[in-house]
């Protein structure tokens, strides 16, 4: 039994029991953000098991792609090395949504497994929750499975979460017992091969909120998931995923790329090496085809984890140049027919993971010599040292993963407690996108400084400051600190400052931004050698003139003291349970993430904003204790102001700073820049609130010169509305003439014509306000014409239909007989896919017994249809997915189908008359068969 009959085999055992089979959802999971990758069959179903959202169907099954690389379910370490864990896998599953829930789900798995693929029940165990009786008697009752074979175990094993918040319920799992003699009971979930989980039955129940509470769905669900790679390999009769028909084409590409011979071995380290590639580069090309780009965040990093992973055991095959690109052939030709997006996305797939091969090769052979020669250096030492493990991240590349399994393949462990200070240095100071590139080590080593010199001669000036004389006291490439200096770095959400310094020669260094390292700020210099060049002779002792770039600090200042406002303003109008989470604050926008559990209202974000405004045009003063020694301890700011806040992400030492915006409305620990009076911010429009996670939020808002942009894209989106309602109108105008009446649709409501302009002077609400309107009413007339127009393509579509299909009765009188039945073959002026599918149900009512097949040329290519009669299926053995697929391969294309009614797609149009003639021929052979 191939991989693809499996495949097959399970979703029509399951469509045959009422369930609706439902295309794999994208490994990507964009419109969920608590999810870096799709990791289970139940991902695109999660709205349903929390009661927010519906299907037309009840029951539902299919095969999901699936990414485990982080979190709970990081198997990473065991890819390759054992015989069924891998990165990127294949899910099969069914559910239920609130109709059969224990019984039905049990006795279908059993069922399938033994009744269907006929696997020995007697290496067959069932595990249960150890508080659900009912899934227990229910294994006893509806199976004939050996009684002693049903095992009750804790909330490791089955209690299934798919997070740490959201849907979950108690398991049964099905476990087989591959040892020789069947004596493996007692390593059921002891992570031994040779028994392992091969379908998990989850019934969901709860919804596990933030505190850990359960609380009961509105309704029961059931959620199944059997490891595709696990079940081929048992069926298949191997010991090992990797050896069934799901990886051996792949890893007998590698082993002709890398010339050498793949033997199936556990421990020997080129087999390793080319499961490991195999794996990885499976994740990789369904990563990438479903939109996920290699990069330093988020997802993107745990791409580029995985290929430079998959790079490094190309080392142990002996290829030292890039090569994983050329696996993705395999990949494709493997599993192509069935995904057909990564055969789509081939060459793109291909291109994205060779640069990354060439990026990273250029420094991986010199990573791993500094390695060995660390190792070599640490003598009798059992640890490798983590500054040493940080340099290779942040120098050379290495993920830490990587380094850690090299590490664990001496003997030796990683100093962890050093890489995660350094680690969490490198994460106080995010960068902002759009920086100039400074190397981490580049950094750290400017934090090499004396730094107890450094603090005691460092002042930041810049509260009040924008412009002072000071002294180089460091220069480490394009790092320097300067004595006395205005500019601000980066810190609780601002953005640090731009600028530049003068020597006295007139030599000018341009700042790209500023970054702090404990109590000293450090300025990196702008990498551009027409404007400043780097190895221009700088050293301590060098007196110079600095300057902030005040319009940028301008805009700064305004959003962070707007940012102060809505944060108050949001605790008035959505609750007092809502701190911030989070924030950042540039010149051309400001971002504030907060803990919520509900979507903002259109009203309550109007309230928001009439605060903010409020708050701005009452021209309040914002008092700010400048100087350090007036600063207060936490307690005494405290006591002084009961409802001040404190940010997100601020790090307060012994004394803090206080910024006061009226103290009855806000008060906050911060050490920001902000305006003087808050009329300075001009006007506040939020432009976009939004779910980031469970239970968090992110407001985006503009003031100043972020609103007039934000104005002028505005405008610019109505002009362009304006010519898409033109050509909609056009469209509209030129259906009705292919109908040769008006349509039956309503008329359509145009909007103003445009185009609208920048408004002169200062800009108000009503400017806003008038902009959105005017957008808004766009928008309405776009949707209320499409909608109209696709409403009159279907008028058309069923006119055209009805058009021809006034000749069927003729054609079919015209047919001609093949063994007592008849063969209609002709070609139809239709210019829409759906179009022949109905014209191919109109053909099959009209013939008594035969095969029908119509030909039409769709978007420049060649659309067909096959139909059959139901007594030709059952009598004659015919099917129109193979007749249609046939008459394909004359095209130059492909296709298939259900038994009575098929589709296929060609490439060659001038075969297509002669292809149809062949028809009853064909249908006569395939009857010789």
């Amino acid at each position: 039994m191939t991989s693809s009959d499996i495949r097959a085999g399970f979703l029509k055992f399951f469509e045959e029991r009422g369930h609706r089979i439902v295309p794999s959802a994208s490994v990507i999971p964009y419109d969920d953000p608590t999810l870096l990758f799709t990791n289970a069959g139940m991902n695109q179903f999660k709205d349903v098991f929390l009661g927010t959202g519906k299907r037309s169907y009840v029951r539902a099954a299919d095969s999901q792609k699936c990414i485990r690389v982080s979190g709970k379910h990081n198997d990473l370490e065991e890819v390759g090395r054992d015989t069924y864990h891998h990165t990127f896998f294949e899910m099969l599953g069914n559910w239920s949504f609130g109709d059969y829930y224990k019984k039905e789900a049990i006795a279908w798995a059993w069922e399938l497994l033994t009744g269907v693929w006929g696997l020995e029940k007697k290496r067959l165990y069932a595990t249960v929750y150890e508080q659900d009786d009912e899934a227990e008697l229910l294994w006893k009752k509806v199976t004939d499975i050996d009684p002693t074979h049903v095992l009750r175990f804790g909330k490791k094993d089955n209690f299934w979460e798919m997070g740490e918040t959201g849907p979950c319920g108690p398991c049964s799992e099905i476990h087989i017992d591959l040892t020789d003699d069947c004596s493996g009971g007692k390593l059921v979930n002891a992570g031994d091969p040779r028994v392992m989980e091969i379908w998990n039955l989850v019934f969901i129940q709860y919804d596990r909120d933030e505190k850990g509470e359960l609380t009961p769905l509105p309704a029961k669900h059931v959620d199944t998931g059997m490891g595709f790679e696990r079940v081929c390999a048992v069926l298949q009769g191997k010991k090992s995923n990797y050896d069934s028909d799901v990886f051996t084409p792949i890893i007998s590409h590698i082993a002709n790329l890398v010339g050498m011979k793949y033997g199936g071995t556990i421990d020997g380290q080129s087999d390793i090496a080319m499961r490991v590639i195999a794996d990885h580069v499976r994740m990789l090309t369904f990563s990438i085809a479903d939109g996920g780009i290699p990069s330093n965040e988020g997802r993107g990093y745990v791409m580029r984890r995985i290929l430079r992973r998959a790079a490094r055991f190309g080392r142990t095959v002996g290829m030292h140049e890039p090569f994983l690109f050329k696996v993705v052939e395999a990949v494709v030709r493997s599993m192509g027919n069935q995904y057909p997006e990564i055969r789509q996305k081939q060459e793109l797939v291909e291109r994205i993971i060779k640069g990354e091969e060439e990026s990273f090769n250029q420094t991986l052979d010199r990573g791993l010599e500094i390695f060995d020669s660390v190792v070599s250096s640490i003598g009798g030492s059992k640890i490798f040292p983590g500054d040493d493990a940080f340099k290779l991240y942040d120098t050379f590349g290495f993920p830490l993963d990587m380094t850690q399994m090299m590490v664990r393949e001496r003997g030796l462990s990683v100093d962890m407690e050093k890489f995660d200070g350094l680690m969490a240095r490198q994460k106080d100071r995010s960068r902002q996108s759009g920086r100039s590139e400074i190397s981490e080590a580049q950094i750290e080593t400017a934090r090499k400084f004396d730094a107890r010199e450094l603090e005691e001669r460092f002042q930041f000036v810049g509260y009040e400051q924008l412009e002072s004389d000071a002294c180089v006291v460091a220069r480490e490439g394009g790092l320097v600190v300067l004595d006395k200096s205005p500019f601000y770095a980066e810190s609780g959400g601002q953005v640090g400052d731009r600028g530049q310094f003068e020597t006295r020669d007139g030599r000018i260094f341009y700042v790209w931004d500023t970054q702090k390292s404990g109590k000293v700020n450090i300025l990196i210099l702008e990498d551009a050698p027409l404007l400043t060049p780097l190895n221009q002779n700088l050293e301590p002792g060098d007196i110079v003139k600095a300057h902030v770039d005040k319009d940028r600090r301008d805009e700064v200042m305004r959003n962070h003291t707007a940012t102060h406002i809505v944060h108050e303003a949001l605790r008035q109008v959505l609750g007092t349970h809502l701190h911030q989470q989070g924030s950042l604050v540039a010149p051309d926008h400001l971002r504030f993430d907060f803990n919520h559990f509900e979507k903002i209202t259109p009203d309550q974000l109007r309230k928001i904003e009439d605060i903010v405004n409020e708050k701005i045009s009452d021209d309040i003063p914002v008092l700010a204790l400048n100087d350090p020694k007036e600063w207060l301890t936490i307690e005494q700011a405290k006591a002084k102001y009961p409802n001040v806040k404190m940010f997100f992400g601020d790090k307060y030492g012994d004394h803090v700073r206080i910024v006061e915006i009226d103290p009855k409305f806000s008060v906050e620990l911060c050490g920001g820049t902000h305006v003087k009076h808050t009329r300075e911010i001009g006007l506040f429009k939020i432009i976009s609130e939004s779910s980031i996670a469970s239970g968090i939020r992110r407001l985006v808002a503009v003031t100043g010169d972020g609103l007039t942009k934000y104005i002028e894209e505005r405008m610019q989106k109505v002009n362009e509305l304006d010519q898409q309602i033109e050509k909609l109108l056009a469209e509209r105008a030129d259906l009705e003439r292919q109908l040769g009446k008006p349509a039956k649709t309503p008329a359509v409501r145009r909007p103003s014509p445009g185009p609208l302009e920048m408004p002169a002077g200062e800009i108000t609400t009503d400017t806003v306000a008038r902009v959105d309107r005017e957008m808004v009413q766009r928008e309405e007339a776009v949707e209320e014409i499409t909608k109209s127009t696709l409403d009159l393509k279907k008028e058309i579509s069923k006119f055209r239909v009805r058009k021809a299909a006034a000749d069927i009765d003729t054609l079919v009188a015209g047919g001609i007989a093949v063994d007592g039945f008849t063969v209609v073959s002709f070609r139809a002026e239709i210019t829409d896919a759906e179009e022949l599918k109905s014209l191919g149900d109109a053909l099959r009512s009209k013939i008594r017994s035969g095969v029908g097949v119509i030909g039409s040329v769709v978007a420049e290519k060649v659309a067909l249809v096959c139909v059959v009669t139901d007594d030709l299926i059952k009598d004659k053995k015919l099917q129109a997915g193979r007749i249609v697929g046939e008459l394909a391969k004359r095209l130059g294309g492909g296709g298939g189908g259900r038994p009575h009614l098929a589709t296929a797609g060609g490439k060659d149009i001038s075969k297509l008359d002669e292809t149809l003639r062949q028809a009853p021929e064909i249908v006569k052979s395939m009857l010789s068969h």
